[in-house]
C-alpha cells in the first residue's frame, strides 16, 4: 500500500519534482509513524526510506529517470547503483 501510494504521489507530480518532493516528505512522515506503531514493518520502512532518498536527492532529470524505472517500483529493490 505505502509503495502504491508513493508511486501515485510520483507519477501525479511527474513534471513538477519540487511538488512531488514535498510530498514525498509528508508521506515519509506518515510511513515512520505508522513504524512507531508497529503498524509497519521495519523491512518496508527501510525500502520506502531507500526509494525516498533517491527521489528527494534527484533533479528534474533524475526524478523523471526514477519515475520511469520499473525496477525501483518492485517489492525488494534494494537500491542498487545500476538500478
Amino acid at each position: 500500500m505505502w509503495l502504491q501510494d508513493l508511486r501515485e504521489i510520483c507519477e501525479r507530480n511527474y513534471e513538477n519534482p519540487s511538488t512531488g518532493q514535498s510530498l514525498v516528505r509528508e508521506i515519509q512522515v506518515e510511513w515512520t509513524d505508522a513504524n512507531r506503531r508497529g503498524d509497519l514493518d521495519d523491512s518496508l520502512k527501510q525500502g520506502l526510506d531507500r526509494r525516498a532518498f533517491r527521489l528527494l536527492r534527484a533533479d528534474a532529470e533524475e526524478w523523471i529517470g526514477w519515475l520511469d524505472n520499473e525496477e525501483f517500483w518492485k517489492p525488494g529493490w534494494k537500491g542498487g547503483f545500476d538500478s
